[in-house]
C-alpha cells in the first residue's frame, strides 16, 4: 500500500466520507512526502511551525527542555497521527516546543494555506478535521485532568488509553510523558505485576 493510499484510507475512515479522484489528486499534489532520520528535528523551539504532517511510518516526540536541561515530553506520536505545533502553525508564532523523530520517520507534509484549501474544497477532509479537532480537545482535557491523578492512576490511564506505547517507547520516555521519574514508574510497574 502506498503512503497516499494509507492516507486516503485514514481520511475516509475518520470522516465516513469517500474521496473523489479529484480530491485525491489535490491531496497528492499538495502533500509532499518527506523522510526524517532518527533524532532529526521536525520543529525546534523558537522556529515558526510552517508545516503539518501526517505520519505514515515511525514515531516522534514533542517536548520542552526546562532550565535544568531536563526533557519534558508532552506528546508521543505514531503512525496515523498528525505532527505539528498547532498554535505556531495557525498563528505563525515562534514555537515553544521541539518535535524530534524517535525512529526513521516517513511523513506527508503540507502548509497552512493548503490546509485551508482542503477544508474548503474536500468534504471528507473537512469532516475528518472536525472529528480530529473534537478528539484532540477531549484528549487535552483528559491530559489536564491527569495532573490531579496519583502516579498509579496516570499509569493505569496510559495503559487503558495507549497500551501500545508500552511496547513502542522506552521506560524513560513513558516516565517523562507521565510526569514521573523512571524509578517511580519502575515501582508502579512492579506493583502492577503482583
Amino acid at each position: 500500500m502506498s503512503n497516499f493510499e494509507m492516507f486516503f484510507d485514514y481520511i475516509q475512515e475518520i470522516s465516513g466520507k469517500i474521496l473523489s479522484e479529484d480530491d485525491k489528486l489535490l491531496l497528492t499534489t499538495h502533500f509532499k512526502p518527506r523522510k526524517l532520520r532518527k533524532r532529526q528535528y521536525f520543529l525546534q523551539e523558537g522556529d515558526v511551525c510552517k508545516f503539518i504532517a501526517f505520519i505514515v511510518k515511525g514515531s516522534a516526540k514533542t517536548f520542552t527542555v526546562d532550565e535544568k536541561g531536563h526533557e519534558n515530553i508532552l506528546r508521543l506520536s505514531i503512525e496515523n497521527w498528525w505532527l505539528t505545533d498547532f498554535e505556531s502553525f495557525y498563528r505563525l508564532t515562534p514555537s515553544r516546543y521541539n518535535i524530534e523523530a524517535l525512529e526513521e520517520l516517513e511523513i506527508l507534509q503540507t502548509t497552512n494555506a493548503e490546509i485551508e484549501e482542503f477544508l474548503k474544497h474536500i468534504p471528507a477532509f473537512s469532516a475528518m478535521s472536525d472529528i480530529i479537532s473534537q478528539n484532540s480537545t477531549i484528549a487535552s482535557q483528559k491530559r489536564m485532568q491527569a495532573i490531579n491523578y496519583s502516579a498509579e492512576e496516570r499509569y493505569e490511564e496510559l495503559v487503558k488509553t495507549y497500551p501500545y506505547f508500552l511496547q513502542r517507547f522506552s521506560q524513560n520516555m513513558i516516565a517523562s510523558y507521565l510526569g514521573l521519574t523512571s524509578e517511580t514508574l519502575s515501582r508502579i510497574k512492579k506493583n502492577a505485576l503482583k
